[in-house]
């Protein structure tokens, strides 16, 4: 039974959140190198507005503000799954390689793959995940061992080396590529936000409308697998399945940003870590709040990234990462 009074705090939490990203969104709208003044804002989304600023508005803001939100959920709650079915707090998917075979899988298609303009949005997603998937096998499969069952210091190990060798065998596939590809590819592994327009928008939301609901339906056996694995079957639950099925909706969730966001790392495992400190550790309670969370640190990286240097910016990954990087660190030696 969860406590009235926490569930009340989660509740002032998500509207502070909500207040949060609403208040970044509208500074986002207005700042950026083609100006729009604060005051023509409301005028411009009711239809009042020049040419030049429902265009700067509607054509280049507000996609890309609208991808950065949802790619931060995404990425927020793939970590908060993965933390969850492998027991370990460092768990995140840029960091354990699930980044870098949805990388390998795009760069390959980009480089080698016949694309058509009217496709390439919509498949790129699914190539991710291909790829992602692929990768995750990979590294469960090399964690896992008969007696123990899956080993969580060796899953981050793992990732890591997996992670390490896919970025190698990136810069081995754009090596002999032309110019114009390897530009892309080289942004994407920066974690720049390519995906700037309302077809990505559609082609990440379906991921997250199917994949949010399922995660907190699927809370409770979370709460279960963080357990100890005995007890875990002792309570009934089909480990291996229940934890099968998390895994492919984490990567799902990693692959369907990554692929209109760019390998941006740490956001999987700051978001989670920062909802438990403000509501506790049971699914149920912190998940929403790190959806949230994860959309709303994208949200700001972005908008201090393309506002810090102009006009080209600084891609969200270098600033998330900035961030990240020492907060690793800490939990590394803090676990």
């Amino acid at each position: 039974m969860i406590q009235r009074a926490l569930v009340t705090k989660q509740r002032i939490i998500l509207l502070t959140l909500l207040a949060l990203i609403i208040m970044t969104i509208v500074i986002g709208m207005g700042m950026g190198y083609a100006s729009l003044s604060y005051n023509r804002l409301l005028p411009t989304i009711l239809g009042q507005g020049t040419f030049k600023e429902e265009f700067v508005l509607f054509s280049i803001r507000l996609p890309r503000i609208a991808i950065t939100l949802l790619a931060g959920m995404a990425l927020a709650l793939s970590g908060a799954i993965l933390q969850g079915i492998t027991r370990n707090d460092l768990a995140e998917p840029g960091i354990i390689g699930i980044h870098s075979g949805a990388g390998v899988a795009i760069a390959t298609f980009f480089l080698f793959f016949p694309i058509e303009a009217g496709s390439f949005v919509y498949m790129l997603p699914f190539v991710g995940f291909v790829g992602a998937l692929l990768t995750a096998c990979l590294i469960y499969v090399f964690s896992y061992r008969k007696n123990g069952g899956l080993q969580p210091v060796r899953l981050v190990l793992t990732g890591i080396g997996f992670s390490m060798a896919l970025s190698g065998m990136m810069i081995v596939l754009i090596s002999s590529a032309e110019r114009q590809k390897v530009d892309f590819i080289a942004k994407w592994l920066a974690g720049s936000i390519w995906g700037t327009d309302w077809p990505f928008v559609l082609a990440l939301l379906p991921w997250l409308i199917v994949l949010i609901p399922y995660t907190l339906y699927k809370a409770n056996r979370l709460n279960l697998l963080g357990l100890s694995e005995p007890v875990a079957i002792g309570v009934g639950v089909s480990v291996e399945k229940e934890r099968i099925m998390l895994l492919l909706a984490a990567v799902a969730l990693a692959a369907s940003a990554v692929s209109v966001t760019g390998g941006i790392a740490f956001i999987g495992l700051m978001a989670p870590h920062i909802a438990k400190g403000l509501v506790g550790p049971r699914n149920q309670l912190f998940i929403p709040v790190a959806i949230l969370l994860g959309g709303w640190l994208l949200l700001v990286a972005d908008t201090i990234g393309r506002n810090i240097v102009q006009p080209d910016g600084i891609p969200a990954g270098i600033i998330v990462a900035l961030i990240g990087a020492p907060y690793f660190m800490y939990l590394l030696f803090k676990k």
